[in-house]
């Protein structure tokens, strides 16, 4: 008998690349899946093409009004019926159709409760930029200096770490944190390690009009997530930016 997996996807004005992150999922050879899309509020035409998808019995598409990723992931979460959860933003790609096959074997066989993969950078009109590798493990204290996730690689064991816990915080509703990291760090603060699968499973698509492409603000919601959220002490705040912002450099050689 088979595990099923829940598939959380925030949507926002994605009309241009949803379909594909979609197809994706239906083309994956592991068959028990559910896909929870919510809309965030769309004003272009994402809503019309969730909508398309809706006669699947295995997707389900929530619209609502606009509260931001974390507000749509956590949304997702709730609805989430499968013992595993896998996290797929609206403009990536899982590029191996068999990548949930492959990295719940990889679970299984290592007895772990959180896995992620290698993926490749793209543009956004699909062309390769790079391929980032992963590490064998990373528990807090390593993930607090090199941020090597993407939340389309990651997939949850729910019967090993508690669904709360992906629930993206929502304390501090004046300051802006990056999301994933806020959630991976929540993870990973209880002594959880994330075991990586180096094989290239996923595309992530990197956007110039996505907030990740300023590079002064991400660096400003990570040094926020730092100080605010960790309650780290400011030399070990820079430390740890440092070192952050060096692999993530690397990460584009």
């Amino acid at each position: 008998m088979m595990d099923k997996v829940s598939v959380v996807i925030p949507v926002y004005n994605c009309e241009k690349y949803i379909h594909e992150a979609i197809e994706s999922v239906i083309a994956q050879s592991y068959l028990d899946w559910e896909l929870i899309a919510v809309d965030d509020g769309s004003t272009d035409g994402s809503s019309e093409i969730l909508d398309e998808f809706s006669c699947d019995p295995r997707i389900h598409v929530i619209h609502q009004e606009n509260g931001g990723v974390a507000a749509a992931r956590n949304a997702g979460i709730e609805l989430c019926s499968g013992r595993y959860i896998a996290f797929l933003d609206a403009d990536d790609i899982w590029c191996d159709c068999h990548k949930l096959e492959k990295q719940l074997r990889f679970m299984k066989r290592r007895d772990v409760g959180m896995c992620f993969s290698s993926y490749e950078t793209i543009s956004e009109n699909g062309v390769s930029i790079n391929v980032v590798h992963v590490p064998d493990r990373i528990d807090y204290k390593g993930f607090l200096k090199n941020t090597i996730t993407c939340s389309h690689t990651v997939v949850f064991d729910t019967q090993r770490i508690a669904r709360e816990l992906l629930m993206a915080p929502t304390s501090f509703p004046d300051k802006d944190f990056p999301e994933d990291l806020s959630v991976w760090l929540q993870v990973l603060k209880e002594g959880y390690f994330a075991y990586g699968l180096d094989d290239v499973l996923a595309q992530y698509r990197k956007r110039r009009t996505s907030r990740s492409s300023n590079k002064l603000h991400a660096v400003r919601r990570t040094w926020n997530q730092y100080r605010y959220r960790e309650e780290l002490h400011i030399p070990y705040a820079c430390y740890c930016l440092f070192w952050q912002l060096f692999h993530a450099s690397m990460k584009r050689l």
